[in-house]
């Protein structure tokens, strides 16, 4: 039995905070990818792609994620479950600043080709001190027919394995992870895609922006750990068919036929791990670590010292 869905991996770059035309860009690159590549059937694109955050070198104009915030659903989810039904195609349009009583989220979608949404995850870990979103409380998967189970998972979070690990504990045979890193740390982001994927018997797409300052790199990844696809540094759409009965495969027999995680798991439980009975913040590494810092924007400290 088999199971294939087309997944694109669109590593793009927005009209730096110009939502409008960036939408616009977003809209057109769509369309192109459904005529182009009629056999792809998710589309998956970048952290806040569509809310045009731009590159190191661009101003942070002054309360922008505020200013942009949306409500789920309003008037920008309508346009995309407009576009999603009609090209007929499954859109994960990276994440968007949702605006709740809480505050402003990191928030990305699955959109059905029908044009419903199904589901929204909000981001679990912010990247602090620069992220000021307000953290997530739950996870997502959700369920392709014909397919299998997709989890939701965005940038900074794949640095904790707690939750690519809670996902895959709750069906996830494929994890999307919309990305925006510009940083130097990209390299080790590549490390940890491979290795959420293998630890946890999955396939992951992990997005990221391109044609900006230090951006680039987007991976496809199987359930052992192979990168079916790599972008550059430049703008491209990674693409690739992928059988979920894969996952399956490798549960059942191990990663490269030697280690079945799943039904050891299963079999032969651990005990209580000490971090989760007893917390993190006990732990010896804790102790003399300093404060995280102050959730506010480097730009805006950077802007204060110009001032001062």
């Amino acid at each position: 039995m088999s199971r294939p869905i087309g997944i694109v991996a669109a590593q793009v770059a927005p009209v730096p905070y110009d939502p409008q035309r960036t939408f616009a860009k977003f809209a057109r690159e769509v369309r192109v990818i459904a005529a182009s590549m009629p056999s792809m059937d998710l589309y998956v694109f970048p952290e806040l792609y569509l809310h045009a955050v731009g590159s190191w070198g661009d101003d942070w104009p002054a309360g922008y994620d505020e200013r942009v915030a949306v409500s789920i659903p309003g008037p920008l989810t309508d346009r995309l479950c407009a576009l999603a039904r009609e090209v007929g195609k499954w859109l994960v349009p990276g994440s968007i600043y949702e605006r709740s009583t809480l505050g402003v989220h990191n928030t990305a979608l699955a959109i059905s080709p029908e044009g419903e949404i199904v589901a929204t995850y909000r981001k679990l870990f912010p990247w602090l001190p620069l992220e000021t979103s307000v953290p997530g409380d739950s996870f997502t998967v959700f369920d392709i027919p014909g397919a299998g189970r997709f989890g939701l998972m965005i940038c900074y979070d794949g640095w904790y394995p707690e939750v690519s690990r809670t996902l895959a504990w709750m069906g996830a045979e494929v994890i999307l992870q919309p990305t925006l890193t510009k940083t130097v740390d990209r390299e080790q982001e590549l490390v940890m895609a491979r290795a959420n994927a293998i630890v946890n018997q999955v396939y992951l797409v992990n997005p990221n922006y391109g044609g900006l300052f230090g951006t680039g790199r987007s991976v496809i990844v199987d359930p052992e750990g192979v990168v079916l696809a790599t972008g550059g540094s430049d703008e491209a759409l990674l693409s690739q068919v992928i059988d979920l009965d894969r996952v399956r495969q490798v549960r059942e027999y191990g990663t490269a036929g030697l280690s079945p995680m799943w039904k050891q798991l299963r079999d032969v439980p651990p005990p209580v791990f000490p971090v989760y009975r007893d917390g993190f913040a006990a732990g010896e590494v804790m102790r003399g670590l300093g404060p995280i810092g102050h959730r506010r924007s480097v730009l805006d400290s950077e802007r204060d010292h110009d001032r001062g």
